[in-house]
């Protein structure tokens, strides 16, 4: 009834509560129980006789006969060279219900935020597994710098320089895990150095105020109009702009409005966070560099695979000034100490060999086709629609005449998946100007036309 080999080696570890007489009817008796409550499901492997009566502490006869009993009674299997296992007609009662908040599935989402994920370069990023892991210094698999790990540090730093042109020493790099990290560490370190305040575009995600607001920070609103933030009147200990691509009304911040934002962060000793969530997809226009490079001692800047890669990957960047360093880490420390060890090798040798330029230019390309399709198909089924924010990032601005939200009522009732400009907005009452936030990273290849032709019946009606 039991494979041949280690006796150790055969099933897994087995907790039963057992009475203190350990007699064959009380072991068969807690077997029994586990396997009806669920605890043990069909198709589990015990351990071999031997091994569990050396764990119990019992004879291996008295294993040997509990087990026989119980297949015997149909609640175990066992066969010669396949161990002794739960039977699948053994009944498992249903999981109780989980209350869990409600989420839209939609057909087709075009909500922002989100790349097309079935471009994942899987070949790609599992070659560079395998070369990262079999190059791996047995230290890397143990606590390290909370910084994280020197080799995705100093890539970092050579790819952000050449590509984004920031100003980048890998000893002042932090990795994160994930964006909403970075910025909750950020806040703490600004609350630590006595910051109460952080101010935020108008336009933005709710998220990302909620984040700063739960280390203990105030939030205030800065205006943002067509060249931007509006840097006049700045205000707090610290600043949350998108540069390079405001969320997501999509303008970039005017080069005079830059100027004053670093002049003011001067003046004031206060700092200012840049967040360069897809500074990698730039289509009609020359990209627009971080304006961490105008001062790196007043700007962090903050970057993430996200958009680049995929969201679950969870791994994101912060290019600290100097004065930063200790607190952050220090906000690391108690946060988790260090994000995950062997994505942050993986993603090392991946930019190292060259795959990750390679990605960015084929999805660069992937989601320059996507947009020139959606506007293409807007002027001439929609034309009454204005587009804006087009020549960068994953997502495009449209001015619609009639009630915004009526029309995204009325497309998640088609199963289509849109978003206002007032889900952004600060200050949740409604905004006088009509506007839908159209995402098209999200679908893949296959349900993209389906979603454009959706899109096209909601906005044409």
């Amino acid at each position: 009834m039991e494979t041949s080999g280690d006796p150790d080696a055969v099933g897994a570890d087995l907790h039963l509560d057992l009475a203190a007489a350990r007699g064959r009817n009380e072991l068969a008796r807690a077997l029994h129980e586990s396997i009806r409550s669920g605890r043990l499901t069909a198709g589990t492997r015990l351990p071999s006789s031997r091994s569990l009566a050396r764990d119990l502490g019992i004879a291996r006869n008295t294993v040997a006969d509990a087990y026989g009993q119980l297949v015997a009674e149909g609640w175990l299997t066992a066969r010669q060279g396949s161990g002794t296992v739960v039977a699948s007609r053994a009944a498992v009662p249903p999981a109780p219900a989980v209350s869990l908040p409600e989420a839209r599935n939609f057909r087709y989402d075009l909500t922002p935020g989100s790349p097309d994920v079935a471009t994942f370069p899987r070949t790609e990023w599992l070659a560079a597994a395998r070369k990262a892991l079999t190059a791996a210094p047995n230290e890397a698999f143990g606590l390290g710098d909370p910084r994280g790990r020197i080799e995705l540090r100093r890539v970092l730093a050579d790819y952000l320089a050449r590509a984004r042109g920031v100003r980048a020493d890998p000893e002042l790099i932090l990795i994160c895990s994930g964006y909403v990290q970075a910025l909750s560490l950020l806040s703490e370190a600004i609350k630590t150095l006595g910051g109460t305040t952080i101010a935020v575009e108008e336009f933005g995600y709710g998220l990302h105020r909620d984040v700063i607001r739960a280390r203990g920070l105030d939030v205030v609103a800065v205006p943002v109009d067509e060249l931007g933030a509006q840097t006049t009147g700045l205000t707090g200990q610290g600043v949350l702009l998108t540069p390079a691509h405001q969320m997501p009304t999509g303008v970039p911040l005017a080069p005079e409005r830059r100027t004053a934002a670093v002049e003011w962060a001067r003046e004031s000793g206060a700092v200012l966070i840049e967040d360069d969530y897809d500074g990698e997809f730039r289509y009609d226009r020359q990209a627009v560099g971080a304006l961490q490079a105008l001062d790196p001692e007043r700007v962090v800047y903050t970057g993430t695979a996200s958009k680049s890669l995929a969201p679950g990957l969870r791994l994101a960047w912060t290019v600290l000034p100097q004065r930063l360093i200790e607190p952050v880490v220090a906000a690391k420390r108690t946060a988790d100490f260090q994000t995950a060890t062997l994505e942050q090798l993986i993603l090392a040798e991946f930019i190292a060999s060259g795959h990750y330029d390679r990605h960015v230019r084929r999805s660069r390309l992937h989601y320059r086709r996507r947009r020139d399709r959606l506007v293409e198909l807007l002027a001439v089924r929609a034309p009454t629609v204005e587009v804006a924010g087009i020549s960068a990032g994953l997502h495009v601005l449209l001015d619609v005449p009639g009630d915004a939200e009526d029309m995204v009522a009325r497309a998640a009732r088609q199963g289509l998946g849109l978003a206002t400009l007032t889900t952004y907005h600060f200050d949740p009452t409604p905004a006088t100007r009509q506007a839908v936030i159209v995402g098209y990273g999200t679908p893949p290849d296959h349900a993209y036309p389906g979603a454009l032709d959706l899109l096209c019946q909601v906005l044409g009606v």
